[in-house]
């Protein structure tokens, strides 16, 4: 699908064109037209003079007749076919028709265009001028000449004014689609970590009508956003103290199940359950902070092979403890500035969820490279990937979608995994994005972070 701008640059050149070709097209219609009234016009003056010249007498012989009038005829040659005719006879013809006669018993101002042998194309005129029917002929061949250069004028005209309406379309559509590029790159750099922008807003008119409304929506979704993460926040601390208290009266129900093996198994389920929602609250708060800027990161200079190698080692054990196969494909070497902590628990989350999809048996792979001044961290797995309309929304907080291979178990968990993964991406500048496999099925997961 071709973009708006050269929707906009093809219509405003064949406008232009069009119009071009109208105006030629009209102005070769009109210079015909005027050829042609021009020469009806010398046709009634010459016909006038020979009218005078023959005057009313009807007893003129033809020597008499052909010296009252071959000099105009002869003078005029190069203009007019001359014909007098006095009722059905053909009283004189001028030297340049040869054995050519021109039409006779046309009525008298009748003006019209006619093919005659070894002339080509001649208007023609018919008068009467007492008893005399003179008939006008001019050859058509000059005019013709005329339009057919008027032609070729006119089609280098079309040919240079689409060439130019192209280059004036671009340049008008770019000058006019300006404003509704600079809305596009403003509104998609808004995320929930850069709420605060705002599209520029400058003149009247209705782009910037429509600018302020999209700054308004923002505003209203930055304090909605806001609202929301709030109560993230402070939900997460609020329930921290309740939970813990339940953890600690909970453990002090415990001697009084020593000798209750059914109530020591509830107790248990119970502190489960407890730190699970401890789990749930750290991991909400560290998003919370993390989107609010108060989460500091430190950064140190990480030798990133050993480091994999030794993180490999625990995703090994974890994809094992699942029933799954975990290999470290690609290794390269090199140095990154990062805060290993965190990168390696984002690394470690992908590789869980990656495991967590994978059939028994289902190999996950993680590989290392270097490219264009970034490292890519890949996990691959050769589960049943995921509907591609929801890969855009993988990395949202509490979202979970159906497996792709509608056959796939739902897995387990609160959608927080891969939240966290994308907090800990973003804290680096960094990106993170989800994507199916296409040699098979399967989901890959690509984190890019900047060297330093």
């Amino acid at each position: 699908m071709s973009s708006f701008r050269v929707q906009v640059t093809r219509r405003l050149a064949l406008l232009v064109t069009s119009i071009t070709i109208a105006v030629l097209l009209a102005g070769g219609l009109l210079l015909n037209h005027q050829i042609e009234h021009g020469l009806e016009l010398l046709h009634e003056v010459e016909a006038q003079e020979i009218g005078q010249l023959l005057g009313e007498d009807t007893s003129l012989s033809a020597d008499e007749m052909e010296r009252r009038i071959s000099h105009d005829a002869d003078s005029d040659a190069a203009l007019f076919f001359i014909q007098v005719s006095r009722g059905d006879h053909i009283a004189f013809r001028s030297d340049n028709l040869g054995d050519t006669l021109l039409p006779t018993g046309h009525p008298a101002g009748r003006h019209w265009t006619a093919r005659l042998p070894f002339l080509g194309r001649v208007r023609l005129s018919t008068y009467q001028r007492g008893p005399w029917q003179i008939v006008l002929g001019s050859a058509l061949a000059p005019s013709e000449r005329l339009l057919y250069d008027y032609a070729k004028i006119s089609l280098g005209l079309v040919l240079g004014v689409g060439l130019l309406s192209v280059g004036v379309g671009y340049a008008f559509s770019r000058a006019t689609l300006a404003p509704l590029r600079a809305i596009d790159a403003t509104a998609r750099r808004i995320r929930a970590d850069n709420l605060g922008e705002r599209i520029p807003v400058s003149g009247h008119d209705e782009l910037a009508a429509l600018a302020q409304l999209l700054n308004e929506t923002f505003d209203r979704l930055q304090i909605s956003f806001e609202q929301v993460r709030q109560f993230s926040a402070d939900a997460s601390h609020e329930l921290k103290t309740p939970l813990a208290l339940v953890r600690l009266n909970a453990e002090r129900l415990r001697p009084r199940f020593a000798h209750d093996p059914d109530g020591a198994a509830a107790l248990d389920d119970l502190l489960e359950e407890v730190a699970r929602m401890h789990g749930v609250i750290e991991r909400l708060l560290f998003i919370a902070k993390s989107e609010s800027g108060a989460l500091a990161i430190s950064r140190r200079a990480l030798a990133v092979a050993p480091w994999l190698e030794a993180l490999a080692e625990d995703a090994q054990a974890l994809a094992e403890d699942r029933g799954a196969r975990f290999a470290l494909g690609q290794n390269a070497t090199g140095e990154l500035h990062v805060d290993a902590d965190l990168v390696r628990q984002m690394l470690l989350n992908l590789v869980t969820n990656a495991v967590t999809a994978s059939p028994p048996g289902g190999l996950v792979q993680l590989d290392s490279r270097e490219e264009n001044g970034a490292w890519t961290f890949t996990v691959v797995d050769e589960g049943p990937g995921m509907p591609p309309e929801h890969l855009a929304r993988a990395f949202e907080r509490f979202t979970r979608f159906p497996a792709a291979d509608a056959t796939a178990e739902s897995t387990r968990g609160h959608g927080l995994g891969l939240a966290i993964c994308r907090a800990i991406a973003d804290l680096h500048g960094g990106t993170i994005r989800a994507e199916n496999r296409t040699d098979r099925s399967g989901l890959r997961a690509v984190v890019t972070l900047p060297r330093a």
